[in-house]
């Protein structure tokens, strides 16, 4: 795998995530393949390689969803288990049980009972920082309304407002822009951006490599194993996405080989 010249290679408190060997594999079949990731914090990542590459398997055995075969994970310097109170995760839509029964500002105090615990009821002040939130994404508005009557854009919207709330240092977001309108995905990116000139770090399952340099800082490209991570600008070229796509990719012939000429 490659990295830039001057990135550190040594496990690093100031890394917001520190990936080393780790290994996934689903019935004996390997889905991800020695994978090392280090990533400085601040930074807006988008891990991108074509269906199946183990983009997702990533963020979910990084937080501990899946149980790793081999590798650690340590996120600012410390296993996940000890820092959990500091990372958010949005995962897929697809994968939220939408007809539970619960209102949009329900949904987004959840958010805060991994800082409140199970036990204690939430107040005044985190309904009001709920609120809060609710208006940042653009659906205040909405929260009383049952989730199951929200559209997909204003579910994805709610579901932001609730890794918000969490005051988090690391963002894991699972393919936030799938589904949505542009005008949601305007507001999420521009959410994004907010949270890294915060100095908060950023890790999304992206897909849409013609947006990449637009919305992102750095880049993961991940086929089973790492290909390349750094800057965008430094791993998104002509033979690193061949080896990640295998040529398969609309971007490859529309940009990047256009650039090479």
């Amino acid at each position: 795998m490659t990295y830039p010249p001057d990135h550190p290679t040594a496990p690093n408190p100031d890394l917001a995530l520190d990936v080393a060997d780790l290994t996934v594999a689903y019935h004996e079949r390997p889905v991800l393949w020695d994978v090392d990731v280090q990533l400085p914090s601040g930074k807006m990542l988008a891990i991108v390689g074509p269906n199946g590459a183990g983009k997702s398997t990533f963020i979910k055995a990084v937080l501990g969803l899946l149980t790793p075969a081999a590798g650690r994970v340590l996120i600012l310097g410390k296993p996940y288990p000890e820092q959990r109170h500091l990372v958010s995760y949005v995962p897929q839509r697809g994968s939220v049980d939408w007809d539970f029964p619960t209102t949009s500002l329900d949904v987004v105090i959840m958010g805060r009972y991994g800082r409140l615990g199970w036990f204690k009821r939430p107040g005044a002040e985190d309904r009001n920082r709920a609120i809060e939130c609710l208006e940042k994404v653009g659906m205040a508005d909405f929260a009383r309304r049952q989730i199951s009557q929200l559209s997909g854009g204003q579910q994805q919207r709610v579901f932001l407002a609730r890794s918000l709330i969490q005051d988090a240092e690391v963002y894991f977001m699972d393919e936030p822009f799938a589904g949505v309108d542009a005008a949601t995905e305007r507001a999420i990116i521009q959410l994004m951006q907010e949270l890294r000139a915060q100095g908060k770090t950023v890790i999304v399952v992206h897909h849409d490599l013609e947006t990449l340099k637009e919305y992102f800082d750095w880049a993961l490209l991940l086929n089973v194993r790492g290909v390349a991570l750094g800057p965008v600008e430094e791993v998104m070229s002509l033979e690193n996405v061949q080896k990640t796509y295998g040529g398969r990719s609309a971007y490859l012939n529309k940009g990047l080989r256009a650039d090479a000429q």
